[in-house]
Parts: structure tokens; C-alpha cells; sequence
């Protein structure tokens, strides 16, 4: 059977008028509970002009895509009901001052990390998959990393940064960037070793706890997956269901090649940096370091080679044909950074690209 699959996107509180974020998530969490039947798929995130939703774990594509529009649709209908709205936009286009959540988690950030936590109004998109064991877990984290930075590529949705453009598709992930335990690792080669490195980061005092490991790719410390976590939230659900099947894809890729006994590629840790780099700065729109070669490829020949990497695991589970069709369609109209930039061209002004944005972020 296909190994199941679970999206987390984090959302954009925005006013329907003026396009700025507002910091009404505990309005819009206390209508969600009240409506929910049974336990809410929202939850609070560090800032309080963010929502998260997390899907149940689905079996099928179709599955997938379906529980990110109704969820993206139920946060639309909440925030409506507290006077808001939501965007899938992984930085604020306009000027925010953000609000820190009252939390006694999200206090301890704030008062450790400073200017870091206060800065991090960012939303990511959070893809877990299943594995058998944590061996198997640590064996795909491998084995994926070199394509990570492509995903970001693919995701990226955040060119703008306090009103500015940042020049960036992804300036989400260089905020992101500043915590101190995240992006790539180093290869690890077995559970013993992983969990060694996560108990190693948690006792310098420097983390709260496993959760603040913010690996761009990690194993689930509440669930039996791995969770790849170096997206942008995708403007479009469409895309978010791509970048889903792409996970799973290259999951199973790199179990497979683990119970071959290929070994994993031994790409230092500098070099993803800056491919992720290079992603986060290029995104669909220029060339990106080919995870193979480590020389510098148009992304569209990236991307193609990435489905191709993952051909053998999209056709078994039935899901090649749409994830073609889906990444030829985000080639032709680009990412959502791209969007952003186009909607911006077009209108000339920042709050009409947020209040279109509302209107995609649905489906």
C-alpha cells in the first residue's frame, strides 16, 4: 500500500480592506473549536496574525487534496467570522509589526531569541510521511537532501518583506534561516546516530525541546514519519498536493534505494546551504544546483529531473500522470513568488496582491 501522507500549512491573517496582517488568531481558534465536530485541525503558531491547520493522514493524492481545500475553506470562514480573512502567503507583502503569542512556549522563544522570534511571522508548509521504523526514517533523511533545496524552489511564495520586494522567491526560508538548528544536516546513517544529535542539540540549554530541532527534513517527533519541512506555504492548493506527491515520491525513492543497499550521496553540508540558497533566491525563475552534478541547471530541467527520480514510486502509486500535469502547470504560470510579482505588475499596488491572493488561497 502507498505510504500515507499528512500536509501542515501555516496561514496568513489579513484584513479583506487593507491587505495587513492582523493578530486575531485566538478569535479565529475559539470559533474553529466551537465548530469543530470533534478535535480542530487548527492550532496557534508563534505569531498571533498565523493559523496552522494539519490534515488527518491520507492514503491518496485525491485525499490530500481534498482535505487541503476544505481546510484552506474553513480557515476563510472562521477568519470571516472574526472580521478577517486568511492568505496563503508565506511573508506578509505589507509592513507588519508581529505579535508573539501568549503561550508560555512562545514567550520562552521570545525572551531567548530576541529580535529572531519577534521577526518570524513566516508560513511553511509541513509534508509528513510515513516510514516503517525510525532506521527506515533516517535512511530516506539521507538519501532526500540533495533535492530538498529543489522543493523550495518549487514552493517558493514569499518575494516580499515589510513592503519591499526582497529579490528572493523564498525570503521566508533566509528568516527561517536565523534559528539556530535549522536547515540541512549532515548525513547520519542510522537512528542511533540521529537521535544522538537531536539529545546532543537539546542539552546545550540552546533549545527548548526536540521540537524547536527545526531540521529542513526530520523525523516526527509525535508521529511515525518523516516531515519535510522546507517549503514555503504554496499559494495555490494544487501546488501544495504537487509538492505532497513529490514528498511521498521521493520517500519511497530513498527506501528503496536503502533496502538495495545503495549508499546515500555524500554532498557536504556547505554545499546544500547554497543550494538552498541559490532555491530560495532563484526559485522557478533562473538556474538551480542540480542536486546530481552540483553545477548550476535551468530549473525547469531540475524539476523534470526530479519527477524522473522519482518515476518508478509515482507510477506504482498511480499518481504520475497528475503530478505531470500539475508541474507543467506550474511551470507555465510559475511558482506563487512568481504570482506575486505578476498580480503586483499588473496592479501597481501590494494590498490588491494580497486581496487577489485571498481569493486564490481557496482553490
Amino acid at each position: 500500500m502507498p505510504r500515507t501522507v499528512g500536509v501542515e500549512e501555516e496561514l496568513l491573517l489579513v484584513d479583506a480592506a487593507s491587505g495587513e496582517p492582523r493578530a486575531l488568531s485566538s478569535a479565529v481558534l475559539a470559533i474553529a473549536e466551537k465548530h469543530a465536530e470533534g478535535e480542530s485541525a487548527f492550532e496557534p503558531e508563534l505569531h498571533s496574525q498565523q493559523v496552522e491547520f494539519a490534515t488527518h493522514p491520507c492514503a491518496s493524492m485525491d485525499e490530500v487534496a481534498e482535505s487541503v481545500r476544505r481546510w484552506r475553506t474553513e480557515a476563510l470562514r472562521h477568519a470571516a467570522d472574526a472580521g478577517t480573512s486568511v492568505a496563503a502567503l508565506a511573508t506578509s507583502p505589507l509592513p507588519v509589526s508581529p505579535t508573539i503569542g501568549t503561550g508560555e512556549r512562545y514567550q520562552w522563544m521570545a525572551e531567548h531569541f530576541g529580535l529572531t522570534a519577534q521577526e518570524q511571522l513566516t508560513c511553511g508548509c509541513h509534508i509528513h510521511v510515513s516510514v516503517e521504523s525510525d532506521e527506515e526514517g533516517v535512511a530516506v533523511l539521507d538519501r532526500v537532501r540533495g533535492w530538498l533545496p529543489v522543493l523550495l524552489a518549487l514552493s517558493g511564495n514569499s518575494p516580499f518583506w515589510q513592503g519591499q520586494d526582497s529579490k528572493y522567491a523564498s525570503y521566508r526560508s533566509r528568516v527561517w534561516g536565523r534559528w539556530p538548528s535549522a536547515g540541512p544536516v549532515d548525513v547520519l546513517g542510522s537512528a542511533e546516530r540521529y537521535q544522538a544529535q537531536v539529545k546532543e542539540l537539546v542539552t546545550t540549554g540552546v533549545l527548548r525541546d526536540e521540537g524547536m530541532v527545526y531540521f529542513d527534513a526530520r523525523l516526527s517527533h509525535r508521529y511515525p514519519t518523516v516531515e519535510v519541512r522546507v517549503a514555503d506555504v504554496c499559494l495555490y492548493p494544487a501546488d501544495t498536493v504537487l509538492l505532497a506527491t513529490l514528498v511521498r515520491g521521493l520517500v519511497e525513492t530513498a527506501a528503496r534505494q536503502w533496502r538495495a543497499g545503495e549508499p546515500a550521496p555524500d554532498t557536504s553540508t556547505a554545499l546544500l546551504r547554497v543550494a538552498s540558497w541559490q532555491a530560495a533566491r532563484a526559485g522557478l525563475g533562473d538556474r538551480l544546483v542540480h542536486p546530481r552534478t552540483l553545477h548550476p541547471e535551468p530549473a525547469r530541467d531540475v524539476l523534470r529531473d526530479l519527477l524522473d527520480h522519482v518515476r518508478d514510486a509515482l507510477e506504482d502509486a498511480g499518481d504520475l500522470a497528475d503530478a505531470q500535469k500539475a508541474l507543467a502547470l506550474v511551470e507555465r504560470r510559475g511558482n506563487g513568488a512568481q504570482v506575486q510579482r505578476e498580480i503586483l505588475a499588473r496592479t501597481g499596488s501590494l494590498r490588491d496582491t494580497v486581496a487577489e491572493c485571498v481569493r486564490i488561497t481557496a482553490g
